[in-house]
């Protein structure tokens, strides 16, 4: 039984059908599972936390590649088939919660021992979730080694591109500030039911042992960003003065001339790195209104 027959059982046995309020699509193709499971590198020294298993489709492999595999799910409807599904899996561990409300370190340090050594994210993430999750995994700074997901196929082209190219958002910074990105797998949208309106792409993010630039306050760089941001068609010069944050257009026109960096230039062109020598200009002031 392939994985469409499987997952029309499945549906038909408990009488399932997609959440749209949760964003629901489920699974169907084989080699977007292989893909995934393959790119995740597990190891049977790995806890790996599955957010949004639903039917269980990438459960299944997940329990026989990894030490301990815990599914966070929040469709009360799948806890029975995940259950009924894994019960004979002693690897196996089902917490019926919104990940967004999940102390996740805690639920890692709970289960590292001397067997499980790593701890690995794999999900099929809603979409319309897809950046508050992943935001928690990063901005927690977990223990774990690697993000490995399927994302919306826009939202991906923002998370792994490099700063400065097409695509970039003000996520790309955090992204690759945290990780070290890598675009896996395109994922056609008829690899679901019901299928999407868009296509997908599955991504991993190696999280850095240290961020990729030095920053001695990195809340104040990200505010930085996002200011620049908040505006995207107007220049970092109105973007930073505009947010009434970091001085008046002169202060800021002065310091980003010294910086070398052009006043005329959009934010979305910037280098993490250039972001990071702001972050250090302003961090030496105290004048600057930077908690507001």
């Amino acid at each position: 039984m392939n994985i469409l027959e499987e997952t029309k059982f499945i549906m038909k046995k408990y009488g399932i059908t997609a959440n749209k309020k949760l964003g629901q699509n489920f699974l169907i193709d084989d080699n977007v599972v292989d893909a995934i499971v393959e790119a995740s590198k597990i190891s049977k020294e790995d806890l790996v936390i599955e957010i949004g298993p639903g039917l269980g489709t990438l459960t299944k492999p997940l329990l026989e590649n990894a030490g301990k595999v815990i599914c966070i799910e929040l469709d009360d409807r799948m806890l029975e088939i995940l259950e009924d599904r894994f019960k004979l899996y002693n690897n196996f561990e089902l917490i019926n919660n919104d990940v967004l409300k999940v102390d996740l370190n805690k639920l890692i340090l709970e289960n590292k021992n001397e067997t499980i050594k790593n701890t690995k994210v794999v999900a099929n993430l809603p979409y319309y979730i897809t950046t508050p999750i992943i935001m928690k995994l990063l901005e927690e700074k977990l223990d774990i080694e690697s993000i490995t997901v399927m994302v919306q196929k826009e939202v991906a082209d923002r998370l792994v591109t490099k700063p400065g190219e097409e695509n970039t958002g003000a996520i790309t910074y955090a992204i690759n500030y945290y990780t070290k990105p890598l675009r896996v797998y395109e994922v056609d949208k008829s690899s679901f039911i019901p299928a999407p309106e868009v296509n997908s792409t599955v991504i991993k993010l190696d999280v850095l042992k240290t961020p990729s630039v030095q920053v001695e306050n990195e809340e104040l760089m990200f505010k930085i960003i996002k200011a620049a941001f908040m505006q995207k068609r107007k220049t970092l010069l109105n973007g930073l003065s505009n947010s009434n944050l970091f001085g008046n257009k002169e202060q800021i026109q002065k310091m980003l001339i010294k910086l070398n960096i052009d006043p005329k230039i959009r934010g979305e062109k910037l280098t993490l790195e250039e972001y990071a020598q702001i972050a250090r200009y302003l961090n030496k002031f105290d004048n600057i209104a930077i908690l507001r």
